[in-house]
Order: structure tokens, then C-alpha cells, then sequence
């Protein structure tokens, strides 16, 4: 057995909790925190056996997808004329997912 966890954009999440649920995958949820965009994602947890694991990442990679976005990033005194700080627009790169598959040695529910 399997244990993926997929770290995934809000907008996305629903969507794919839907999804891995209606093809039998079992799925804990978990609302997180990004450090980059310090914006909310989501965190899942998705028991997995070993022969449907690259079904569960074929999934997840069907309903993540990556798109750009504008953000704000800010200038100190050392590259603004005058000194002071200003934000300016950054477009970054957001969604899709990140995921981690671990082994695992045993599975309970009690």
C-alpha cells in the first residue's frame, strides 16, 4: 500500500476530492498553508494500493493544472531612487500539484 499526499491549490481541491472519491480512492482532507504565496491550499492524504497508484497520479494530474498568476513582490530602499520601498507586479506560476508517495507498512482503521 501506498500513501500519496498531494499538496494542491483551493480552486482545485473540490474538484478533485470529488473525483478521487467517485473512483473509490479513500481521501483525508486537510486545509494547509503555502510558504511562497503564504496563500491557503490544500493538503490530501490518499490511501492507495500499489496497483492503482499511477491511476490516482493520472487523476491528480488531470484536475491540477498549473496557470500564472499576479502577485506582488516589494523593492527595498537599496534599488528604489529616493529610498523608501514600492511593490510592483510578479507573475509566478501557481496550481498544478506537488506529491509525495510513501510506502507504507501498515493500515488501520480502528
Amino acid at each position: 500500500m501506498k500513501l500519496i499526499i498531494a499538496i494542491v491549490q483551493d480552486e482545485d481541491s473540490g474538484r478533485l476530492l470529488t473525483g478521487l472519491m467517485e473512483n473509490g480512492f479513500g481521501v483525508t482532507k486537510l486545509a494547509t498553508t503555502g510558504g511562497f504565496l503564504k496563500a491557503g491550499n490544500t493538503t490530501l492524504m490518499i490511501g492507495v494500493e500499489d496497483d492503482r497508484v499511477q491511476e490516482a497520479i493520472r487523476s491528480i494530474e488531470s484536475m491540477c493544472k498549473s496557470r500564472k498568476r499576479l502577485t506582488t513582490a516589494q523593492a527595498s530602499a537599496a534599488t528604489v531612487p529616493g529610498g523608501g520601498f514600492t511593490h510592483f507586479p510578479v507573475e509566478v506560476t501557481v496550481g498544478g500539484a506537488t506529491l509525495f508517495v510513501l510506502s507504507v507498512d501498515q493500515f488501520l482503521k480502528v
